[in-house]
């Protein structure tokens, strides 16, 4: 008989909590003593990987299975056969066991006592995919932005980990995964691949893709890229999810200023020019563009051109172009350009500029009356007409400085956002009893006064409570306690009908435009900051950064950077 698969309940009814058997040496030390896995005996199918029937000594049978699936449906119809095919349930009669070591014990390779070579290559191949599948979900549910795959020899065990909130971290439940183990797993999800280069996993050579998934009736695109280290592979999984709200309910959610939501909105109602939006990788550029992008009117034709298409624009006609990493670039744009430019549109979506291919279809269509909208990297908004006129991407600087070319430069990072509900207030720094010497807090008390002597009004500011709450401590990753996702800090330039900035940008006097910006911005309003470090103060001033945070973005004056040791009390 065949046990459907269905979500599992997260919140089970069962006021019982299983036994934690952690690893190999628990899983030796059970009483009665594993003897070997039953799930030959049983059609598990989808659910194979995350439950699985064992014997015990004394002919009794157990239920070993993961956290999210130890109590429901799935593992009572599971127990009701074991029991009609005679087995004795032990007591307790389930176990939770994290995904590696499960994955060991449904194959039979867990190298424990009564373990045999596994002999259903279909089962083990369905084992594989449910991993695989939970190290997806675990990152969806968690909100990871990345998820890394790493078989890395030089270390005991493979490593998996996620980009979440900004942080490098790992999920605890995935520890302990061996290294042909992962490259298993990773040879199996590759056969899900989509736009590939190589028809299976190849661990030695540079690849790239996408898989399509729904993970809690929640459709997800992971963008795959692997590469190949001296070490062993590393693949990192870009999860993009495409329900609407992540391609960001608005600007001003995103975290973009008033100002700046008016700024955005006034170039993009405006017809022709580029509207070029910069940042480094994981700053947040495609969430932002998207939100742009949706926000334009219906009467509007928008198209878009990417390598390939991440979040779904309802409003767009969406054209996605595979380039090989070692083929001819610019076969697959021409043949959309030609028809592209005959398509009668109002707006054009150019994914990213990032080489000489796609620098010259940024300069065919920004000079088209069509109104452009990209992305790039680049470290500030002042940088981006020196990266699009590098040699890598090649845009000329007259045209670049041609009025009506360039319309909006943005530059974007992201901050994180502090936990409202548990954040401290920035005095806590120079508090008795915080854990800092006398000689820290008197140092916390001068770097506050540096700030308000710089223009920084400290009156609401928050710093990070380490210990978090119940509000932000669900994921139980120490490095995101006390905070609640991530903010933008950006800055805006018009150089549209700037005659000044636009002479600077074509002569290449970058000094000269720094020391331009650096006035402009001493003359702007508190509310339209035109700097992002000054979006960051900001920020910082209404209690949604902490302070001490704007140093890892921005190089501030000497006097304004955190005092040493920094790192070594509270927060």
């Amino acid at each position: 008989m065949r046990i459907r698969s269905h979500r599992p309940a997260l919140h089970s009814p069962c006021t019982t909590l299983a036994p934690f058997v952690a690893d190999h040496e628990a899983l030796g030390r059970l009483r009665p003593a594993f003897v070997r896995a039953l799930a030959r005996e049983f059609d598990l199918g989808a659910l194979a990987g995350r439950l699985c029937p064992v014997l015990l000594e004394g002919s009794y049978a157990a239920l070993f299975a993961l956290a999210d699936y130890v109590h429901g449906d799935q593992a009572d119809e599971l127990e009701r056969l074991m029991r009609k095919r005679g087995y004795r349930l032990a007591a307790p009669a389930r176990y939770v066991l994290p995904s590696p070591l499960l994955l060991a014990v449904a194959r039979e390779a867990a190298g424990a006592p009564g373990l045999h070579a596994a002999d259903h290559p279909a089962q083990r191949r369905t084992a594989l995919q449910a991993l695989f599948f939970d190290m997806v979900r675990w990152g969806v549910r968690h909100g990871a932005s990345d998820l890394h795959l790493h078989a890395d020899r030089r270390a005991a065990t493979a490593q998996v980990r996620y980009t979440v909130g900004g942080a490098y971290v790992a999920a605890p439940c995935f520890n302990g995964l061996s290294h042909a183990c992962l490259l298993e797993i990773l040879a199996v999800a590759w056969m899900d691949v989509r736009a590939g280069n190589g028809a299976v996993f190849d661990p030695r050579a540079e690849q790239q893709g996408r898989i399509a998934l729904q993970v809690d009736e929640v459709p997800v695109v992971l963008r795959w890229a692997s590469l190949a280290t001296d070490h062993g592979p590393s693949v990192c999984l870009r999860i993009l999810r495409q329900d609407p709200p992540q391609g960001g309910a608005s600007l001003a959610e995103l975290g973009y200023l008033p100002a700046q939501v008016a700024t955005l909105e006034r170039a993009c109602q405006r017809a022709g020019g580029a509207v070029v939006l910069a940042g480094t990788v994981g700053a947040g550029k495609s969430t932002t563009i998207a939100t742009m992008l949706r926000g334009l009117p219906a009467e509007r034709k928008l198209v878009t051109l990417e390598d390939p298409a991440e979040y779904a624009i309802a409003n767009a006609l969406q054209n996605s172009v595979s380039r090989s990493l070692d083929g001819e670039a610019g076969a697959p744009f021409d043949a959309k350009l030609l028809t592209i430019k005959r398509s009668a549109m109002h707006d054009l979506y150019l994914g990213e500029v990032r080489d000489r291919q796609t620098g010259r279809v940024f300069t065919d269509l920004a000079g088209s009356g069509v109104s452009l909208y990209t992305t790039t990297h680049a470290g500030s908004a002042l940088l981006i007409p020196e990266r699009l006129a590098s040699d890598f991407i090649g845009v000329s600087r007259d045209f670049l400085a041609t009025p009506g070319v360039l319309k909006l430069l943005v530059y974007q990072t992201l901050l994180p956002r502090l936990c409202p509900a548990c954040a401290l207030p920035l005095a806590v720094l120079w508090r008795r009893g915080a854990g800092w010497s006398h000689a820290q807090r008197l140092a916390w008390r001068c770097w506050a006064a540096r700030l308000r002597r710089a223009g920084v009004a400290l009156a609401q500011a928050r710093v990070r409570n380490p210990a978090g709450c119940a509000a932000c401590a669900g994921a139980g990753l120490p490095a995101l306690r006390g905070y609640a996702g991530r903010t933008v800090v950006a800055e805006l330039l018009e150089p549209e009908t700037d005659a000044v900035l636009l002479d600077l940008i074509r002569r290449r006097d970058n000094p000269a435009l720094r020391r331009l910006l650096g006035r402009r911005a001493r003359r702007q309003p508190p509310d339209a900051p035109l700097r992002a470090v000054d979006c960051a103060w900001r920020k910082v001033e209404a209690g949604a950064v902490d302070p001490r945070l704007v140093e890892r973005c921005f190089a501030l004056p000497p006097a304004l950077r955190t005092p040493a040791g920094a790192e070594d009390g509270h927060g």
